[in-house]
């Protein structure tokens, strides 16, 4: 039973030390979360962002005529447009249409033919 109580009296200066030491390394904890987190955002989160600007609008500006590639990989030129439901009826082979949501419409045919080749 003495042996146990020298242990435990041994162990609180140990303990308390070890509490002490983290307080020291609290600030840089926090600028690495900062840093992480500032890192994603401008490798990351910003660069997605523009690109889902410039989708919007590419979609916003399409029109009758334009050859387009859909997000399920469907090659068509719009032959209609109809803005009050976001709808695009698209012909996909002659005499072959379909309605589809402007939101599955993912390029331009011409830019996506562009990117497969590697510019």
């Amino acid at each position: 039973m003495l042996l146990l109580i020298n242990l435990l009296q041994a162990a609180k200066p140990a303990a308390s030390a070890a509490q002490g030491q983290p307080q020291g390394s609290q600030w840089s904890f926090w600028i690495m979360i900062l840093a992480i987190f500032a890192i994603m955002y401008f490798f990351m989160i910003r660069p997605q962002k523009n690109r889902q600007k410039k989708i919007e609008e590419f979609r916003r500006g399409l029109s009758v005529g334009n050859q387009v590639v859909t997000a399920g990989g469907l090659h068509g030129t719009i032959r209609e447009v109809n803005d009050a439901n976001n709808t695009v009826v698209l012909e996909i082979a002659q005499n072959v249409k379909i309605t589809i949501e402007k939101s599955s419409i993912y390029a331009n045919a011409g830019s996506a033919a562009e990117d497969r080749q590697g510019k």
